[in-house]
């Protein structure tokens, strides 16, 4: 995308989503994966327009709750589903009719089940994970004694089918790390679901590929991992979210006001970080251009209009001599940005939000 594409905006803050690049990554990745099956994960970012552009690249949809069920089945009909995600309801259980597959996670969810339904059991492995970013540990899945108990009670249930496993167990890995990973956990699941009956075991290894914002340029080897995914003796899928959509998307908005305090050169924009949480999130300094002004450059902090010093974009950067009324973009702001943001935080105005198509 072209910066030009977001100087010609007339309200800030706004979301522009980058719908052709969105498009040309997602089908890269699918053809990287060869067999390997591509669901996409909602949570990253379930806005209808993101969701249509990635529909014919992807094999389906992740969903984490009966609301995201319900969007994504209203957006995409008849779209392929999985429905995971811990502490599911009885209410959103009675949904999972004509669900590709549900991921169990406890003997006590896989009571609730009244199916018919073809399930994998979400696996919480003690695998070490070094570089993880996030690891999906403690309330996420079941220890091996746990498991167990679901696949002797499926046994007896003629209702539900046992289909795998589910082991999303961190984010932030690289691909080499993400295949070393793969292949322990189908040395432990390839055997344990061939041991209980299951002839043609599936695995669903979760997302979480790496996504540095403090590299923009530096993008996830789709190819080694899809390749490297081949010699698994399992059907696969895997479910990415942040990789797919996180660098086709930019919040852009203007300054209100530029002050030095004790040293310190402060930028306050129009907007913050209940629009745009992943920054004071995941620690970092989100990624930003400046559309509208030039010069030497020195340091300024990017904060927003929260009365918290958290509403921090990007700390002690580099920027041009900054007036009110210049614009600034922030990049890779394409998942976990609006959707995961506090949004009525002090009640300021939402972000319009804008498609390139």
């Amino acid at each position: 995308m072209n910066l030009d594409d977001l100087r010609g905006l007339d309200r800030f803050p706004a979301y522009v989503y980058d719908l052709p690049g969105l498009q040309a990554h997602a089908e890269s990745i699918r053809g990287a994966l060869g067999r390997t099956e591509l669901f996409y994960a909602a949570k990253a970012n379930p806005d209808p327009e993101i969701l249509r552009a990635i529909a014919p690249h992807v094999d389906g949809i992740e969903v984490s709750s009966g609301g995201e069920l319900t969007h994504v089945r209203e957006t995409l009909p008849g779209v392929r589903l999985a429905f995971g995600g811990p502490g599911k309801t009885d209410e959103e259980l009675t949904l999972a009719a004509g669900i590709d597959r549900v991921h169990v996670e406890s003997p006590r969810e896989l009571d609730r089940l009244h199916g018919p339904a073809d399930v994998l059991l979400r696996a919480n492995l003690p695998l070490q994970l070094p570089g993880a970013a996030l690891t999906m540990s403690g309330p996420f899945g079941m220890d091996e004694e746990a498991l167990n108990t679901c696949a002797a009670r499926i046994a007896d249930n003629p209702h539900i089918t046992l289909r795998g496993v589910h082991a999303h167990l961190a984010s932030g890995l690289d691909a080499p790390t993400m295949l070393d990973l793969a292949h322990r956990i189908a040395e432990w699941a390839v055997p344990w679901l061939e041991s209980h009956g299951v002839d043609d075991p599936e695995l669903n290894l979760g997302g979480g590929m790496a996504v540095d914002y403090t590299s923009p340029e530096t993008r996830f080897d789709w190819h080694a991992y899809g390749a490297g995914l081949n010699g698994i003796p399992a059907r696969l899928r895997i479910e990415p979210g942040r990789s797919m959509t996180a660098y086709h998307g930019w919040y852009v908005t203007d300054v209100l006001d530029v002050k030095t305090t004790r040293g310190e050169t402060y930028a306050i924009l129009r907007g913050g970080t209940h629009h745009l949480r992943t920054p004071v999130t995941k620690g970092h300094d989100q990624p930003f251009a400046v559309l509208t002004a030039d010069g030497p450059r020195s340091p300024a902090t990017l904060v927003g209009q929260l009365c918290t010093p958290k509403d921090v974009f990007a700390r002690a950067v580099l920027v041009p001599p900054l007036r009110p009324g210049d614009v600034i973009a922030f990049g890779m702001a394409g998942a976990y940005a609006w959707n995961i943001s506090h949004h009525d935080f002090l009640m300021h105005p939402k972000p319009a939000f804008h498609y390139l198509r």
